[in-house]
């Protein structure tokens, strides 16, 4: 199989997948067993759930990495995210000026939805930066449903937590399939509005995919309105494709 190598100086976005080990593409797990420095967002006791889930491959390597971990705010404030952004880019481009490899480990994929894009917009201009993609929480969870995202002419929709209550009606009223993603502060928020344009028996609430924890729930109206956990999602399907 051919192997992949790091080239120096250059920045890998890496996906990692939703959760399960197993769903690290090859040349994922190469760049982390090759790579001079393995970068990532971590909370304030310094866990990262990219981390994580590379855990396999990060031990499998011959000798340790380098690891930059960046400190994230939990807040929704743009600011302190944006300071946070700023300084990690400072620390990886010290390392890219000292022709070291940098691989960025994203849960999903890196550029839908991730962090990584904050740090491709700074580092861009300068540097080399190349992608490596992954599977996302959505693909994730069509394959824990085992239900298509979408077949034939039917209209599919991502949307998120943020979107604010007139689009998360447009977007359920105007499209047979929609998926919500960060759902977690906005759960009573989404379940109101399914409840409001029908689709409550359409909607499927996962949490966690592809990790130990996962939770599958086919029937939301059993799901407690109150906040959820940040890594959960809501799939919206098209219940008449059957009938």
């Amino acid at each position: 199989m051919h192997h992949f190598q790091a080239q120096a100086g250059v920045f890998y976005g890496l996906g990692v997948g939703p959760g399960d080990p197993l769903l690290i593409t090859l040349k994922a797990h190469q760049l982390i067993q090759c790579a001079d420095v393995i970068c990532y967002l971590a909370n304030q006791i310094g866990t990262s759930q990219a981390r994580d889930i590379a855990q396999h491959s990060i031990d499998s390597r011959n000798e340790p990495a380098k690891e930059v971990a960046i400190p994230m705010p939990m807040s929704t404030d743009r600011t302190a995210a944006n300071a946070a952004y700023d300084l990690g880019a400072q620390q990886i481009a010290e390392q890219l000026k000292l022709g070291k490899s940098v691989v960025f480990l994203c849960e999903g994929d890196p550029l839908f939805f991730g962090s990584f894009s904050y740090l491709l917009e700074r580092l861009s201009d300068a540097h080399e930066c190349l992608v490596v993609p992954g599977i996302s929480s959505v693909n994730g969870a069509a394959s824990a449903l085992k239900q298509p995202l979408t077949l034939l002419q039917e209209s599919f929709v991502i949307m998120s937590g943020r979107h604010t209550d007139q689009q998360l009606t447009q977007a359920l009223n105007n499209h047979d399939n929609v998926v919500i993603m960060k759902a977690g502060r906005a759960r009573p928020r989404i379940l109101a509005l399914l409840h409001q344009t029908g689709r409550t028996e359409d909607a499927n609430y996962l949490a966690y995919i592809g990790r130990e924890n996962q939770q599958i729930l086919t029937d939301v109206s059993r799901l407690a309105n109150e906040e959820g956990p940040y890594f959960s999602l809501f799939v919206v399907l098209n219940k008449e494709r059957n009938s």
